[in-house]
């Protein structure tokens, strides 16, 4: 889909639609009173009839609307005015798009700045039409031998904002939008590949096409070089596994090279049957996205890497199967990691930990600047927060809320847990360093507590997604999320001010 900018007066917009905000009970916004006025009262006198009252995400399409430039009218309801905020920008917008695709529509105008939530400014509005628009067109069929046909006319948005001094803010949006919307879409593909496509080796083998596209530096390694290197807990859960496991290293420069990295971690189980702790079958399938942190890091890139973001980044990622064999890890086998402490598995479905440990170990190496590890990692979290904001966690105060104040800003939000030294005594060990699991209470702090032992000679801070990672049900698809979120914390560091 296009996007562009159009500032000056609304009925001047030549198209097949402009889209306009009515609140309840019938109070047309601004734009709407102004289109009202070009067509002598025509909107009001719908409004009054009582076709479009303005309750919240209704829509009224309108044709041939007397003395406006654009073939329709599309009215869509805010709710009540004193209620108006994000959500209801937020549904109002996804209202608009699901309206419009039911049409011929092929071009539409949006006066978004009529739209604006208060306390937000033109740019987040404009940022979220974007991304909301690129929702409204997603599919993955690519699997299915016959494509649903659909007839999806739509092809060009013109945001009209009306003064012409908020148009560099809003270019500035335009073009973060555009190129976060295609790190959503990357991160969502390979979240929904079947499983036996995306292994480690299809990883592997997409960060090449990537590094290629976008100039990244690439290494692999396998493992035989983790072998050699001491990465016991990773290869523990590899172990069995047919597939062989990977770690994925991309790195994004966009300053000096001397300028120390922001390190992505992101957790790629490709399949989680939970190894000799098995999994119970229901619902089984959906831990084909136990690689949503690794998907977000692919996604993360490819926006920075679009927008040319003057940051440089480092994306780790630990990819491997979890699978009961023959060669599994048991529970009771104690384990070397790659930084010298040793680990009794209590639990093979808690292995995400694991190969995470050997991926924080190993970005030392990058001296980074900040780490931050993205991982579907505990049911705990999901029940503790659910399917709407990410769990977050850290040894940095400081990273932690730059990341929570980036959440609010992209509407991509995380709350964050306490990580007190308490909860460390719950992984005690008899027989090695540490356990891999804290028992039934906690489970999301105590995962990462675990992680916090691998993490001491950097920034370091931890996003549980795994209630925000997919959807289940009739839905069941990857969201994207926590895209938005780290987006939106590299251009803060990029761009401070």
């Amino acid at each position: 889909m296009d996007f562009v900018i159009q500032s000056g007066r609304l009925e001047k917009y030549h198209g097949d639609c402009i889209v306009a905000g009515v609140f309840e009970t019938r109070k047309l916004t601004g734009a709407a009173k102004t289109l009202d006025e070009v067509c002598k009262g025509y909107l009001a006198g719908v409004v009054d009839q009582g076709d479009m009252d303005g309750r919240a995400n209704t829509t009224l399409l309108l044709h041939n609307v007397p003395g406006i430039g654009s073939k329709r009218v599309l009215l869509v309801g805010l709710g009540k005015e004193e209620e108006y905020a994000e959500k209801e920008f937020l549904g109002a917008i996804r209202a608009v798009f699901k309206a419009l695709q039911q049409t011929g529509v092929k071009n539409a105008g949006l006066c978004v700045a009529d739209l604006i939530v208060e306390g937000r400014g033109i740019a987040w509005a404009l940022l979220q039409s974007i991304l909301l628009a690129e929702e409204s067109v997603y599919r993955f069929d690519r699997l299915k031998s016959k494509r649903e046909e659909r007839q999806l006319s739509l092809q060009k948005i013109t945001f009209l904002i009306g003064d012409e001094s908020a148009t560099a803010d809003a270019k500035k949006a335009l073009q973060q939008g555009v190129a976060i919307a295609r790190g959503i879409n990357v991160t969502k593909d390979l979240g929904n590949l079947a499983p036996n496509i995306c292994t480690p080796t299809y990883l592997a083998e997409q960060a090449g096409e990537m590094a290629r596209t976008y100039s990244l530096k690439l290494s692999v390694l396998e493992e035989k070089d983790m072998e050699k290197l001491g990465m016991g807990a990773l290869l523990a859960v590899a172990r069995g596994s047919h597939q062989p496991a990977k770690l994925i290293v991309m790195e994004y420069r966009g300053r000096k090279s001397t300028k120390k990295p922001v390190v992505l971690v992101g957790k790629g189980v490709t399949f989680d049957t939970g190894g000799i702790s098995l999994k119970p079958a229901a619902e089984m399938d959906e831990m084909k996205y136990d690689m949503g942190g690794a998907a977000s890091v692919f996604g993360t890139l490819t926006a920075v890497a679009e927008m040319k973001l003057p940051v440089n980044v480092t994306g780790i990622i630990p990819a491997t199967e979890n699978m009961p064999g023959g060669n599994a890890t048991k529970p009771g086998d104690v384990v070397t990691s790659l930084s010298g402490q040793t680990i009794e598995i209590l639990n093979t479905d808690a292995e995400g930990r694991l190969i995470l440990c050997d991926a924080l170990a190993y970005a030392e190496r990058y001296k980074p600047e900040v780490v931050i590890d993205i991982a579907t990692l505990t049911g705990a979290c999901v029940v503790a927060l659910g399917h709407v904001v990410s769990g977050l966690m850290g040894t940095d105060e400081q990273l932690v809320q730059e990341l929570r104040q980036a959440g609010e800003k992209a509407s991509d939000r995380a709350w964050q847990l306490p990580l007190g030294k308490e909860y460390q005594e719950l992984l005690k060990s008899n027989f090695a360093d540490m356990a891999n699991i804290g028992g039934r209470w906690g489970g999301a702090i105590t995962a990462a507590c675990f992680l916090s032992r691998f993490t001491g000679k950097y920034r370091w801070a931890h996003l549980d997604i795994a209630g925000t990672a997919w959807k289940s049900g009739k839905e069941k698809e990857a969201t994207g999320r926590p895209v938005p979120l780290l987006t939106q914390f590299l251009i803060d560091r990029a761009d401070p001010h």
